[in-house]
């Protein structure tokens, strides 16, 4: 081992003691809890997105004639396909979670503010692109209602001002669903959007290092100096331990709750209900409350306020008395969001 320790000192002139001092950056206390650790989860689960959608891959097929049989050769026939298939499905749901619940944590504590305004912006790129990986994903399957709901997905992009009718030909690889929108669709999920999310997480991480972990005191941390704790191995253990604890938590749910098939899909017979993934819910109910282009420009002006919203608070706090109104913003948008949900969750059509 001494020999084969000097050949790697050799050419890569690192001591134990220079790789300590690199990865054993100070961490907040705060950072023990989960709560505030959250953007080690949906990394996690993005890993096993990755390697679990390279499994399905191998046997998937992406065309409208054999898409729907390949996914059912992959859940009936592959060894393990219906696990691999299931684990991937609920790494994708709970990636979903973990974004959003990240995305409310560092909203209500106010991390967003100067100067981490652009890595705010940059968390809300990340949702929006694993909300498209979801639904893009979801129609992959090609079954009646992942078809449908990718058919009415375009069709609500194509009433959009301007841009609608060209988005919705970008979307379909054409001006109607056809041969080669699972094509793109494929391409999208496993191809733009991964690199895309790894290319933002790479800028999410590299401002962090910048600027630093926003610090928060609690009750149970003494007076003075703040207390941090090394990232090596201190964090490093509790994000492995993450890992473990939601690897049986994916394990239990894909054999409690394996991924089903539905009826394929026939482009000839509307169904009478049309639901998208539970993460469009509140989307697709308030589509039904509003007329077409007033709904789609009313949720896209929601979504700038989102972006925005550390730019917006800022005037908020420096030209009015009302310093926390974004907890009073975020508790009304939350309570919002959720009834809408559960609204479009128990409603029939």
């Amino acid at each position: 081992m001494s020999a084969v320790g000097r050949w790697f000192g050799d050419r890569l002139p690192i001591s134990g003691g220079q790789l300590r001092e690199l990865t054993n950056e100070p961490v907040p206390y705060h950072l023990k809890r989960w709560w505030f650790a959250l953007g080690g989860t949906p990394a996690y689960l993005f890993i096993v997105q990755i390697f679990t959608g390279i499994l399905l891959a191998f046997y998937y097929e992406a065309s409208p004639a054999t898409a729907y049989q390949s996914v059912e050769y992959i859940t009936r026939d592959v060894a393990f396909g219906w696990y691999i298939r299931s684990v991937h499905k609920w790494a994708a749901t709970l990636m979903i979670v973990a974004v959003i619940l990240h995305q409310i944590r560092v909203f209500f504590t106010g991390a967003y503010r100067r100067p981490r305004e652009i890595n705010w912006i940059v968390g809300m790129c990340l949702l929006f692109c694993t909300l498209m990986t979801g639904f893009t994903g979801y129609s992959l399957v090609y079954e009646q209602l992942s078809f449908w709901g990718a058919t009415v997905g375009a069709n609500i992009t194509d009433t959009v001002p301007l841009i609608g009718g060209f988005l919705k030909r970008m979307m379909l690889a054409g001006d109607g669903y056809n041969r080669a929108t699972l094509s793109r669709f494929f391409i999208l999920h496993a191809a733009i959007l991964p690199v895309t999310i790894v290319l933002l997480v790479a800028v999410h991480i590299t401002i962090i290092r910048l600027q630093g972990v926003t610090e928060f005191r609690f009750k149970d941390e003494e007076t003075g100096v703040a207390k941090t704790f090394n990232f090596f191995p201190d964090h490093l253990y509790t994000e492995v331990m993450i890992g473990l604890v939601l690897m049986i938590l994916l394990s239990a749910l894909a054999t409690i709750l394996p991924a089903t098939l539905g009826p394929p899909a026939n482009p000839l017979q509307t169904p009478e209900i049309i639901k998208p993934e539970w993460f469009f819910y509140v989307a697709f109910r308030w589509l039904k409350l509003f007329s077409g282009t007033a709904a789609v420009l009313s949720m896209g002006f929601i979504v700038f306020v989102m972006f925005t919203w550390p730019f917006t608070d800022s005037w908020i706090r420096k030209h009015t008395r009302f310093q926390e109104a974004s907890v009073w913003v975020g508790i009304a948008g939350a309570l919002s969001i959720i009834a809408l949900t559960v609204w479009e969750a128990i409603v029939r059509h």
